[in-house]
């Protein structure tokens, strides 16, 4: 997997750097120090890059303005494909713009964790991995925002708005809609893959949760559409600090 990454910073290019060192098959093959050259790059490079680390905040043009570019331009048409972005920025305030952007997989705050870096990167790989086959074979499939499911060889549709919550039964997973429950053969690792991290949380190995339906938090438990969810310990730090940037 090829990667450049994009930061005014010289310490956070040190970083990201290093990070990707730590795995396996992710190669940095350039580093910019703005939007400017990057693009250039793109354009008379012939190497195919999988993957744009991103920072936002930056002097004469922003993270956004690349991302703009890159999408709604001539430049996309001439690379060999289109890379994915993970953003990497001090600033929280434009997570839910961000997934406006289809090649966006992911928001990393900085100081970047190397287990937080790990997991957008798994992310990435399991997005590479979808073809249109695993849509029945995984069970569980999504697009923009909306979820399809397997259930009885038919494929259903779900906005994914509309879930409240996903709980883990066994060798099969129930998830909780507005609507209805439907109970899939597949595992909370395999969806949580295909849900935005901004929206939806694992807060127990049984529960993923979706933050926007939370009604209230009390001690070791979250209330969402009248149903008492556990929060495993290790997991209520985190909540608590992603309930603060929405």
């Amino acid at each position: 997997m090829n990667c450049i990454i994009i930061d005014d910073e010289a310490t956070a290019r040190t970083i990201l750097n290093q990070l990707c060192l730590g795995i396996e098959n992710v190669n940095v093959i350039a580093e910019f120090e703005n939007v400017v050259s990057a693009i250039k790059f793109l354009k008379d490079e012939k190497y195919q890059i999988d993957l744009v680390l991103l920072d936002i905040n930056m002097p004469d043009f922003t993270g956004f303005d690349f991302i703009n570019t890159l999408e709604n331009s001539d430049l996309k048409s001439n690379l060999k494909s289109s890379p994915k972005i993970i953003l990497t920025t001090s600033d929280k305030n434009f997570a839910i713009e961000s997934y406006e952007y289809d090649s966006v997989i992911d928001y990393l705050l900085k100081p970047v964790l190397p287990l937080r870096f790990i997991k957008a990167i798994k992310k990435l790989k399991a997005t590479n991995s979808e073809t249109k086959n695993d849509l029945l074979n995984n069970n569980v499939q999504s697009k923009d925002n909306q979820l399809y499911i397997n259930i009885d060889k038919r494929l259903i549709k779900i906005d994914v708005s509309n879930i409240n919550y996903i709980s883990a039964k066994g060798d099969y997973i129930v998830i909780n809609t507005d609507k209805a429950n439907y109970i899939v053969h597949s595992n909370l690792k395999k969806i949580y893959t295909k849900l935005s991290q901004i929206d939806f949380f694992r807060v127990h190995r049984s529960y993923i949760i979706n933050i926007n339906k939370i009604i209230g938090i009390e001690e070791n438990t979250v209330l969402i559409n009248k149903q008492l969810i556990p929060i495993s310990r290790t997991s209520k730090s985190e909540l608590m600090n992603r309930i603060n940037l929405l």
